[in-house]
């Protein structure tokens, strides 16, 4: 479970009776795709020829240009999972790779889901390494993704990991709880 109860307003967009503009909506999109696609590696080396999670990292794109609508984005999201879901005995670290992919799709329908595409993605870096060496790993992860963050959206997303850290698996802050 990564989204809270009760729902932050700064995740609605306005005309949901939120805060959240479509600027900002589109800019959480593409650092979720940004997070989700700079772990897919990882899903791909194990599923070379499983298209689903680059699709679903691609939707997401696709969305924030106005290619597709919010629910073939969500469609490629669920694509994903599923094949999430197919490499859970070969591989952990792909099968979170895959998740994240998903969940930067979804963030067209949630926006609350950036979150989710950016701590799978820790989680499946993480995964991918010798357990000496996974606190470094996903310290290495959560600052990449944040160098990456768009300043409009910085102060926000960074509030956001801090308020749901618990809930995403303490990746987001600083001790070694792995």
């Amino acid at each position: 479970m990564i989204l809270p109860r009760i729902r932050d307003p700064r995740f609605i967009t306005l005309r949901r009776g939120g805060m959240l503009t479509d600027g900002k909506h589109r800019l959480l999109a593409l650092w979720a795709a940004e997070c989700a696609e700079h772990v897919l590696h990882i899903f791909e080396a194990v599923c070379p020829n499983d298209d689903r999670p680059r699709r679903a990292v691609e939707a997401a794109r696709a969305w924030v240009r106005g290619e597709i609508k919010m629910t073939e984005a969500r469609d490629l999201a669920g694509a994903a999972q599923g094949a999430a879901r197919e490499v859970t005995g070969e591989s952990e670290a792909a099968r979170l790779a895959a998740l994240s992919a998903g969940q930067a799709a979804v963030v067209a329908h949630v926006a609350a889901h950036e979150l989710g595409a950016a701590a799978y993605a820790i989680r499946a870096v993480t995964a991918s390494v010798p357990k000496p060496a996974r606190a470094a790993a996903r310290l290495a992860e959560r600052d990449w993704q944040r160098s990456r963050l768009p300043e409009p959206i910085r102060g926000l997303v960074l509030d956001d990991q801090q308020l749901r850290n618990d809930i995403c698996w303490f990746v987001f802050g600083e001790g070694n709880n792995l």
